[in-house]
């Protein structure tokens, strides 16, 4: 079992971690916009209410004087009207009046507090068209200038102020709200992303727990998908699929193997038993002669299955490289089908050729190619009766050659087509033995990798009784890119129709 990894370095703990920065940081980032979309909206109140006041300051404020010298402030307020009388409290609460020189015609007593303003301010302020805005303390001030009520040519500095002391005790409240739930909501959020990320993680746990329980005797093995349709799916169908490819490869590296182990025993001991035989019982030099030749024959037969062994392993591991050259597979497939018409005769089989064009071009490698078609036809010359007929075609279907060979033996049952590419498969009767007429097994697996090699397919329909036809359908393009195959198996075997 693997080292179990401290939580700080799991992937939860790192999701969860993050997770939770991003959190914290959308919640600061959220918690201040939401105070400066408060504070802005309380200043604005603040502003729009010293704007109504300054209104009010223009229409009931009077700067008279009696002998054009000395001024005075002088408020028109209609004393038996209630609500100007608060209009007139509100305005005189927070208010400075004075002229250009500074002297004060009206001062309050909470503005007094707040300090004097300066000749320059005031100044500055008269000769602005626009007014100024500026904070005393917890006070926002609004300074403007009004004309005198005789000349209508001399100005006279006003400021009016309301407090914001309310505004920045909202402001803190809220402030105070915000970050004393803010640690609560924090550790809820770092809970739930803790649980979530747990959940979202299960997959891969399973992942990787039922990798953890695969071996050779359990490589059926499947993780059930969680039907979400996301990424963890794919990822769970993704598993599912390489444990299904390295279950086939596995059962064909055991079958190989025993399939290997058999092949090789049989005349290992043949040999073994014949050269004991000749130790111990051979008296003269002909008996010696004859068990060194037949023990040379098994030899033979066992060099042949390791050389085709190798050949097929070095097809198989991409060590095979095609040669691939302008082919005409009408004359290739015409020329083949006459090198086997003295094995047909002797068979008392006919065999013809015929083609539904003159050419039929591709890029092919001819041994290869060859090989192919020797080995198909041999097989059928091998299991078609005396009186029976084989047929080869070649038919072009627009960028695609289609190559057939059929024949009128004796088929192959049902239960057998989909084996007939695996090495070593040998199709037997019930009361049929392995014997090296029969071949090693091993000539289809050579023709299916050919034409996978190619980038071709190869089906095959049989019925006992009515024989059996190979059909093969190989791309025509130029350059076309060969498929790699995992094992020599078919691309379809039906049943003959």
């Amino acid at each position: 079992m693997p080292e179990r990894k401290h939580i700080t370095r799991s992937l939860r703990f790192t999701l969860t971690a993050v997770y939770s920065l991003v959190f914290t940081l959308l919640l600061l980032g959220v918690v201040l916009l939401f105070r400066a979309r408060l504070e802005n909206s309380l200043n604005a109140q603040a502003t729009d209410q010293l704007e109504k006041l300054s209104y009010v300051v223009r229409s009931y404020l009077r700067i008279e004087t009696d002998d054009g010298k000395t001024f005075k402030a002088a408020w028109f307020f209609d004393t038996e009207d209630k609500e100007e009388n608060n209009l007139k409290a509100t305005v005189e609460h927070v208010i400075y009046i004075a002229d250009s020189r500074g002297h004060p015609l009206e001062e309050s007593q909470a503005y007094q507090a707040l300090g004097a303003d300066s000749v320059d301010q005031i100044r500055k302020v008269i000769n602005k068209d626009t007014p100024e805005w500026i904070y005393k303390k917890d006070y926002l001030i609004r300074q403007f200038y009004v004309y005198d009520a005789h000349s209508h040519t001399q100005k006279f500095f006003v400021a009016i102020g309301t407090s914001l002391a309310s505004n920045n005790a909202v402001l803190t409240q809220f402030t105070w709200l915000c970050f004393g739930l803010f640690p609560l909501v924090l550790i809820t959020g770092c809970a739930m992303g803790w649980v979530f990320a747990g959940r979202a993680l299960t997959p891969v746990l399973e992942i990787a727990q039922a990798a953890q329980r695969i071996s050779g005797s359990n490589l059926s093995l499947r993780i059930p998908s969680r039907k979400a349709g996301d990424e963890l799916d794919f990822l769970v169908e993704t598993f599912n699929q390489m444990i299904e490819r390295i279950e086939v490869n596995f059962n064909q590296v055991r079958q190989f193997s025993t399939d290997v182990s058999h092949e090789l025993r049989t005349p290992i001991t043949v040999v073994r038993g014949q050269l004991e035989v000749a130790l111990f019982t051979a008296q003269t030099i002909e008996q010696y002669r004859d068990a060194i030749v037949n023990s040379l024959s098994d030899i033979e037969r066992l060099s042949a299955i390791v050389r085709a062994l190798l050949l097929l392993s070095q097809a198989e591991t991409g060590q095979v490289i095609l040669q691939r050259q302008p082919l005409d597979l009408v004359e290739l497939a015409d020329a083949t089908t006459d090198q086997f018409q003295i094995p047909a005769e002797g068979a008392e089989v006919t065999l013809t050729f015929h083609a539904n064009c003159d050419r039929c071009t591709g890029e092919f490698d001819r041994i290869q190619i060859e090989r192919m078609l020797s080995n198909l036809l041999s097989n059928a010359i091998k299991f078609t009766p005396p009186g029976g007929t084989i047929d080869v075609a070649v038919e072009r279907d627009g960028n695609e050659a289609e190559l057939r060979i059929a024949d009128t033996g004796q088929g192959i049952p049902a239960e057998h087509l989909p084996h007939i590419f695996d090495r070593f498969y040998r199709v037997r009767g019930p009361n049929e033995q392995a014997s090296p007429e029969k071949g090693l097994g091993l000539g289809l697996s050579f023709v299916a990798w050919i034409v996978r090699a190619h980038g071709g397919t190869i089906d095959v329909r049989s019925q006992p009784g009515r024989g059996t036809t190979f059909r093969i359908r190989l791309p025509l393009q130029q350059g076309a890119v060969a498929r790699e195959i995992e094992a020599p198996t078919p691309a379809q075997v039906l049943p003959l129709s």
